[in-house]
């Protein structure tokens, strides 16, 4: 029986953490740092995502099997390399894998390299041009900090003011930090956008359910963009012909390509999609289990976990086929009242036993922590309420009435999670 090891501390987390709790293959599970949620389930450990040394030293000392890396900073700071170093079986792409998140100018050039259909784009590490680049192309148009922005470094402007302003904003005055040192600056891409996440052992790829998210933080995709709001599938637009098509034209190539330069990918990539028309192009590459889209594909996934991951880690995908439950999910994220701004923690939650009732609903946590027997609000997005059902509107329904039942000063959440459903 097998121990395992989860890095991270938000929904995702709690979502992985769960799905491999039904695994027959697993004793124990521990996560660093892990959350208020998570700790129902598996013993959290004080060790930040970050710090290679500390978990390294705990997968030797608790005779770890396999560690599961869910966000993108260690990813694309080198956990994955420190781990294999020391011959610790790891889930997750290497550091040089990494960049296709980790810089957008890697996996732009990488896109072009091998014909992987995105938009137009140019590479600027001086604003002036940038500028001048921006008045000669046009609004409107997409700017990019190159580097990590935690979901946030995206801003599509649809005026010459907005993207000045934007560039100002990433190159200036350093919004993201070094995350901005470079920017990249493409053309803004028509139509829809989905999430595609697959598998992957380095040679061969398998796809999860398609899915939806909302970046933006307000009804009808306004306001700043953030981590997720919401997500849900299944997703109409992502037809069996635009399946076929991600994975001939996009998923295929980029495994083949990393491969060839010399960086195999095992992990999961996640590919963001806008699709126009039936064909679907990339917007970004991340290289991780997607927040929110991993609380609504993992409830219809009827395969183990733990033997998909260590497939992937030995390199027997190709062993595996992926089964999916009939029916559809849909997942509110609650947060903190001004987040992606400054919020206020320690905020009393309640609700989350009656909630606990109600059927073919789970409550992912992310930003919780408990105190003297409460649960209370510790981060921007503080939970991901997830419903499942036959159809998408029942699940949509189920998810929202048991967000009803959840409160605490200042909660906020989008109401309109799956609008282009109810709007079809």
């Amino acid at each position: 029986m097998a121990n395992v090891l989860v890095i991270g501390s938000g929904a995702r987390e709690h979502a992985l953490a769960w799905k491999l709790k039904q695994s027959k293959f697993i004793d124990r599970i521990y996560c660093a740092p892990g959350n208020a949620g998570i700790k129902q389930i598996a013993r959290c450990v004080d060790y930040s995502a970050d710090d290679a040394q500390g978990i390294t030293e705990f997968c030797k000392q608790m005779f770890i099997d396999l560690v599961v890396v869910g966000p993108e900073d260690p990813l694309c700071n080198g956990l994955v390399d420190t781990l294999k170093e020391n011959e610790i079986k790891v889930f997750g792409p290497t550091k040089a894998a990494a960049q296709l998140e980790g810089s957008k100018a890697f996996a732009k050039e990488f896109m072009k390299k091998y014909e992987i259909p995105t938009a137009d784009f140019q590479i600027f590490d001086n604003a002036t041009k940038a500028k001048e680049y921006v008045r000669e192309k046009g609004v409107p148009i997409v700017v990019k900090a190159d580097g990590l922005a935690a979901g946030k470094g995206s801003i599509v402007c649809k005026t010459l003011e907005d993207a000045i302003n934007g560039i100002d904003t990433i190159m200036v005055k350093k919004k993201f930090k070094d995350a901005g040192n470079k920017i990249v600056i493409e053309e803004f891409m028509q139509g829809e956008e989905a999430s595609i996440l697959a598998l992957s052992d380095g040679k061969t790829v398998k796809t999860l359910v398609p899915s939806q998210d909302h970046k933006a933080i307000y009804d009808g995709d306004k306001g700043p963009n953030t981590g997720g709001m919401g997500a849900y599938t299944p997703v109409p637009i992502v037809t069996d012909k635009v399946m076929k098509r991600v994975y001939r034209d996009i998923l295929v190539p980029t495994i083949q390509g990393m491969a060839k330069e010399g960086v195999p990918f095992v992990g999961c990539l996640y590919a963001g999609l806008m699709i126009h028309n039936s064909e679907p192009k990339i917007v970004e590459f991340n290289v991780r289990f997607g927040d929110p889209e991993t609380q609504v594909i993992l409830p219809l996934l009827h395969n183990d976990l733990y033997e998909l991951l260590l497939a992937c880690v030995e390199g027997t995908l190709n062993n595996h086929e992926i089964k999916n439950r009939e029916g559809a999910t849909c997942c509110v994220v609650m947060a903190s009242g001004g987040y992606p701004g400054n919020y206020e923690k320690d905020k009393e939650i309640s609700g989350l036993d009656t909630v606990k009732q109600l059927p073919n609903i789970y409550v992912f946590h992310a930003g919780t922590k408990r105190k003297n027997g409460k649960y209370l609000t510790n981060g921007g997005r503080v939970l991901g309420v997830t419903g499942t059902g036959t159809m998408i509107k029942e699940a949509i329904d189920k998810t929202y009435n048991a967000v009803a039942n959840i409160s605490w000063e200042r909660e906020y959440h989008r109401t309109d999670i799956g609008f282009r459903i109810k709007n079809a």
